[in-house]
């Protein structure tokens, strides 16, 4: 085996490893904790979590027998199966994540009518559309033969059709395909965050304003402590622009060099190295390794569900146990806010 094979079985383990870990870790904390399946984005997250565990448990594993052993993992027909969960769960995440960002801008934008805007009836309508699309896309191309084992992705996945006319019918299908997930959540996603991080600058620059005059006011103050609020308003700044950058950039990073190679071996003759179609493939599965810090375990809510999951398991009682249950959601949700320091705070009732 050579040094690059070596380390793209080494990059797939750590993957596989740290999407079961994380995913698994998300679905305790969304069934320990009441709370969280009360609201409307913990229906798509534990869609988006179903999808990933799916993922790892599946389509993954046979990449890195295919890269280990450079062979067909499995029958035909096992690999069909295996390439048709592979483009519907893929498929499904990313509609996942468009949910998830437009929820988070209606929570922003309209703060006051949110609750009126988004129910959980929506949420349903919203996550059957996402299974309809997925579907459709994967059920198209199991009864076409377009899944199969690839060889340059070593997976279980899209490949092309033999004859000339199956070609130009599966480049039409792969664009399309590709238009209507990645590129469409793409831009679902850019215009909801940047949205999301405009209003954000906008209360941050509230915030500043007040913080200025209130420091203008308090002659007496030490310099220390002016020093600190300074400090403080660059820290808020600075963090709803990281907030933003994280949700866009890992679903950019992960998936483009994936889905641009996939148009490009569309059109041209010569084969690619097999080496970047498997990191290309590695990279898409890295998301589903990102997901669950992305959009949960690196919230207080869920930090604090994994807290009180330890604590219950060392049989120690938690520093916040009874009271923490007796507050009403608008204080459990300002002190979420705080900790976070989190820009999509919706209202609760």
């Amino acid at each position: 085996m050579h040094t690059a094979e070596l380390a793209l079985s080494l990059l797939l383990v750590v993957i596989i490893v740290v999407s079961l870990l994380s995913n698994v870790l998300v679905l305790i904390c969304f069934l320990y904790n009441a709370e969280i399946r009360k609201q409307v984005p913990g229906l798509f997250i534990l869609n988006l979590t179903f999808c990933n565990l799916l993922l790892s448990a599946s389509s993954m594993p046979l990449t890195l027998f295919g890269v280990l052993s450079n062979a067909h993992p499995g029958g035909h027909i096992f690999c069909q199966v295996v390439g048709f969960l592979d483009t519907f769960l893929t498929t499904n995440s990313m509609l996942s994540m468009a949910a998830l960002s437009i929820d988070r801008w209606v929570a922003v934008v309209f703060p006051l009518s949110y609750h009126s805007r988004i129910r959980h009836r929506d949420a349903v309508i919203a996550l059957a559309y996402t299974w309809v699309h997925s579907l459709s896309f994967s059920v198209v191309a199991a009864c076409l033969s377009w899944v199969g084992y690839h060889q340059l992705y070593a997976s279980c996945t899209l490949c092309n059709g033999r004859a000339v006319n199956a070609k130009t019918q599966f480049a039409i299908y792969t664009v399309v395909q590709h238009s209507l997930t990645f590129l469409l959540v793409s831009v679902v996603l850019c215009v909801t965050y940047l949205k999301v991080l405009k209003v954000a600058r906008f209360h941050c620059k509230r915030i500043d304003v007040i913080t200025m005059q209130t420091l203008v006011l308090l002659v007496d103050i030490h310099p220390s402590v002016r020093q600190r609020c300074l400090e403080e308003q660059k820290r808020r700044r600075q963090r709803a622009t990281r907030k933003i950058s994280t949700f866009i950039g890992t679903f950019v990073i992960c998936f483009t060099p994936y889905v641009i190679t996939r148009i490009v071996e569309l059109f041209v003759t010569e084969p690619f190295n097999q080496n970047w179609g498997v990191l290309c493939k590695s990279l898409a599965y890295s998301k589903a390794a990102c997901d669950p810090f992305v959009y949960s375990l690196l919230r207080h809510q869920y930090r604090k569900t994994c807290s009180d999951i330890i604590n219950r398991l060392l049989k120690r009682s938690s520093p916040n146990g009874s009271g923490h249950h007796q507050e009403n959601g608008k204080i459990v949700r300002a002190k979420e806010i705080i900790k976070d320091g989190e820009v999509e705070a919706r209202p609760t009732h």
